[in-house]
């Protein structure tokens, strides 16, 4: 029942107009923000915990933001994920920074594009699909009921989503051998036992090493790219970013830090629509208490 009711939302809000959907969202967003919910007491930890610069004041209105935009990232999954995806590639409106990307093809080494969780990442996604036919890492989501929906979702205008699994890992660095693009997410906490801490706004955040030995092995160029959401449902721009050097460091821990350095330079771009509602922090250094 919970899944019909999922993907009746979705075609519901495929089916309007983006300005219309944002509003919504909008709306979903500030619900979030008065009504007190785990939502909402996480993404204000994490705004204090990481933002301590800004004052009280900016801190709550930030706050608001960001549930606001948490309101249109989920809103808008049904567009971005069925409609056709020309029509949803039309809705981006500008693209900066593609010549990183291009120059790293060029070189036939490959490319490997981290996308956080920033702005409209599905959007990100699929516009890279398209244009440069990624091969991309996934996990199985918490419903299976809607695997096959999102998988056929993603992969609609090109690309090549593999499970986050041995296979999965061999495919990628197949790809990257072969002078392909390969993708995946850098700000997800890892499964226990494949990550190391490495700071995330000046607090430890257990950290994913695999785009790290990725990057060793392959010596591919490694871009950053996030989707800003625009105003009043007028599209989407999308970005593309050159990481710190301390990315490709050799040792794990030191490009650990240059990868969470990376995500934070976007953040800072538009700090409202980052997905600050997620336990970044769940997993703790030995001693340290939880926090959340």
């Amino acid at each position: 029942m919970k899944i019909t009711l999922i993907k009746i939302v979705l075609r519901f809000c495929a089916l309007l107009p983006l300005p219309v959907i944002h509003l919504l969202g909008n709306l979903l967003g500030l619900t979030l923000w008065l009504v007190p919910g785990r939502l909402q007491a996480v993404t204000k930890k994490n705004i204090a915990l990481c933002l301590p610069e800004i004052t009280p004041a900016r801190q709550r209105q930030l706050v608001r933001r960001c549930l606001q935009e948490t309101g249109k990232t989920i809103l808008e999954t049904g567009a971005l994920w069925l409609r056709p995806a020309p029509a949803v590639l039309r809705l981006i409106r500008q693209v900066d920074g593609i010549e990183y990307v291009e120059d790293a093809m060029a070189s036939g080494r490959g490319a490997i594009l981290a996308t956080p969780h920033l702005g409209a990442w599905e959007a990100a996604g699929l516009y890279c699909a398209a244009r440069f036919n990624i091969t991309c890492l996934y996990r199985p989501l918490r419903m299976p009921g809607l695997e096959e929906l999102v998988n056929r979702a993603r992969s609609r205008a090109g690309g090549n989503y593999v499970p986050a699994n041995a296979r999965g890992i061999r495919t990628l660095y197949k790809t990257l051998e072969e002078g392909g693009t390969v993708a995946m997410l850098p700000d997800q906490e890892p499964q226990a036992g494949t990550g190391v801490f490495a700071p995330f706004f000046g607090t430890p955040a257990f950290t994913m090493v695999f785009l790290s030995r990725l990057t060793a092995k392959s010596t591919a160029p490694v871009v950053f790219v996030w989707c800003e959401r625009l105003s009043w449902g007028r599209g989407y721009t999308l970005h593309f970013r050159q990481p710190p050097q301390e990315v490709y460091a050799k040792d794990l821990a030191t490009s650990a830090a240059g990868i969470n350095l990376a995500v934070e330079q976007c953040i800072r771009e538009c700090p409202a629509q980052y997905q600050w509602g997620y336990k970044r922090f769940r997993t703790r250094p030995e001693g340290l208490p939880s926090l959340y």
